[in-house]
């Protein structure tokens, strides 16, 4: 049969990235505490094309990703990206895992256990330039509480507080357990936000979040001062957003390095 992606493209033009998304498979992610967790990712996985080239393979894409290995890592993302340059001839090579991972979060003082969600993504980028470097980086979103420094110093009762999301991007020079970098998102705010809690609870984190009142800008130093000699990252973006309570607009601060 004739292989009309091998054919002559009409317009010869090279293309940056082609392939198939919206993918969905079952993974597992290794827990810092042991075992591995199961869950499910929306997969994009893409490649250059030449310009003399009409179309990719789509077909070997899912190919290679039905005979990959189910867990998650630096070696695991290393690998696939390696046979999909192999199978389809490619230069440049590209894969994301979207996905939520759970921790369990116990309450600060009654020690009531549930679920937390957080949502993450884990991107490879595999050149044959540059001796096959791998670029890996993992991108997760932490919700925090935060109470304005500025509401607490000028009213007499109280103060405004809201959630805030922290969103890191982190370039990984070796493997990482993603619970480390969700700690060091969680103590970076006025208060971790917590899936159940009872009224002693309740009492501890309004207490401990207006003990530590926090602008956006506070949250995204603390937490770029923790990464910024970190032995296995390369390369970092730490965003911070306030939803704020009283204003109709949301307050954001970030750091890139």
């Amino acid at each position: 049969m004739e292989d009309v992606q091998n054919t002559p493209a009409e317009v010869a033009m090279p293309i940056d990235s082609v392939g198939v998304r919206n993918l969905s498979l079952p993974i597992s992610v290794s827990r810092r505490e042991g075992g591995a967790q199961s869950t499910v990712a929306l997969v994009e996985l893409g490649v250059d094309l030449p310009a003399h080239f009409k179309g990719t393979h789509m077909s070997r894409f899912i190919e290679v990703l039905e005979r990959r290995q189910e867990d998650l890592s630096y070696k695991t993302v290393r690998g696939l990206l390696e046979n999909i340059l192999e199978r389809l001839d490619a230069r440049k090579a590209r894969v994301t895992f979207e996905f939520i991972f759970f921790m369990p979060r116990p309450s600060p003082v009654s020690k009531s256990t549930a679920l937390q969600s957080y949502r993450c993504k884990i991107t490879g980028e595999l050149s044959r330039a540059g001796e096959n470097r791998l670029d890996f980086i993992l991108e997760v979103i932490v919700p925090v509480m935060t109470v304005c420094p500025c509401s607490k110093a000028i009213s007499s009762e109280g103060a405004h507080s809201q959630r805030t999301e922290i969103r890191l991007t982190l370039y990984l020079k070796n493997f990482c357990w993603l619970e480390e970098f969700i700690e060091i998102a969680e103590t970076s705010g006025s208060s971790p936000v917590y899936p159940l809690l009872k009224r002693d609870d309740e009492k501890f984190v309004t207490e401990q979040a207006f003990a530590n009142p926090c602008f956006v800008e506070d949250v995204v130093r603390n937490i770029a001062e923790k990464l910024e000699n970190h032995q296995h990252i390369s390369r970092f973006t730490a965003e911070v957003e306030s939803f704020e309570s009283i204003h109709a607009h949301n307050a954001f601060a970030r750091i890139e390095r």
